[in-house]
C-alpha cells in the first residue's frame, strides 16, 4: 500500500474517530450544549459558513460538527444547512480554480495530488461525475480538481454538485441526530462493507478475460 493510500485512510479514520467523539460528548451532555451553544439564527449562518470554508480551505472537513448541528436544530435542518455550506463552498472553490487556475490551487492542494486527479478526471459524462463524487466525496478537492481540469460548464455542475450533496448531507445529519451505540454499529457495518467491496474488486481485477473467437473478430 502506496503513502497515499494510507494518508488517505488515516484522514478518513481520524475524521470518523472524531464525529463519534464529538457525538458521544454532546449526546452525554446535551443540556449544556442547548444551554450554551444554541445562538438561534445566527448559530446557523456561522455552521454554513464554516462548512462553506471546509470545501474553500481544502481538504478541511466540517463533517464531525454535523452532531451538533443536529442537536441543536433537528436533522432535517442540519442537511438543508450542511447542503447550502458545501454547496456555496463547492461554487466557490470552482470558480476560483477557473480564474486563478494551479498558480493559486496549489496553495491549496499539493501539486501531485493535483496530478492524479487530473488523470481520473473522463472526457465525457462529467454531470454524472461530478454527481457521483458528490455523493460520496463531498469533502477534499474535488472542486478545485474539477474546476481546473475540465471544460465543465457552470451551470450543469451547480445542478449536478447539489443534486449529489443532498443525500449524502442529510444522511450525515441523520447519522449525527441518532444514539451513540446505533451510530458506532452502522459506521462499523459500513466500513465491512466497504471492505468487502475492496476485496472483491481487487480480486476482480486479477481474473483473466476470456475472449471467445466470435469476440475476437468483432
Amino acid at each position: 500500500m502506496d503513502k497515499e493510500k494510507i494518508k488517505s485512510i488515516a484522514q478518513l479514520v481520524f475524521i470518523v474517530g472524531l464525529f463519534l467523539l464529538l457525538s458521544f460528548l454532546i449526546q452525554n451532555n446535551i443540556e449544556f450544549v442547548k444551554q450554551y451553544l444554541d445562538i438561534g439564527f445566527l448559530g446557523m449562518v456561522i455552521f454554513v459558513i464554516i462548512v462553506a470554508l471546509s470545501i474553500i480551505l481544502a481538504p478541511i472537513s466540517s463533517t464531525p460538527l454535523f452532531p451538533l448541528g443536529a442537536s441543536l436544530w433537528g436533522w432535517v435542518a442540519t442537511g438543508f444547512l450542511g447542503t447550502i455550506g458545501w454547496t456555496i463552498g463547492a461554487v466557490v472553490a470552482f470558480l476560483l480554480a477557473r480564474k486563478y487556475g494551479v498558480t493559486f490551487v496549489q496553495k491549496m492542494l499539493p501539486l501531485k495530488t493535483l496530478k492524479k486527479w487530473e488523470k481520473r478526471i473522463p472526457e465525457k459524462h462529467l454531470f454524472w461525475t461530478v454527481l457521483l463524487l458528490r455523493m460520496f466525496i463531498p469533502i477534499d478537492g474535488v472542486s478545485y480538481v474539477i474546476g481546473l481540469f475540465s471544460k465543465m460548464k457552470f451551470k450543469p455542475y451547480f445542478i449536478a454538485t447539489v443534486i449529489g450533496l443532498i443525500p449524502s448531507t442529510f444522511f450525515t445529519a441523520y447519522i449525527g441526530s441518532i444514539s451513540f451505540v446505533t451510530q458506532v454499529a452502522l459506521i462499523t457495518l459500513g466500513v465491512l462493507l466497504l471492505g468487502v467491496g475492496l476485496v472483491i474488486a481487487k480480486y476482480l481485477k486479477k481474473i483473466p478475460v476470456v475472449k471467445f473467437k466470435n469476440q475476437e473478430n468483432e
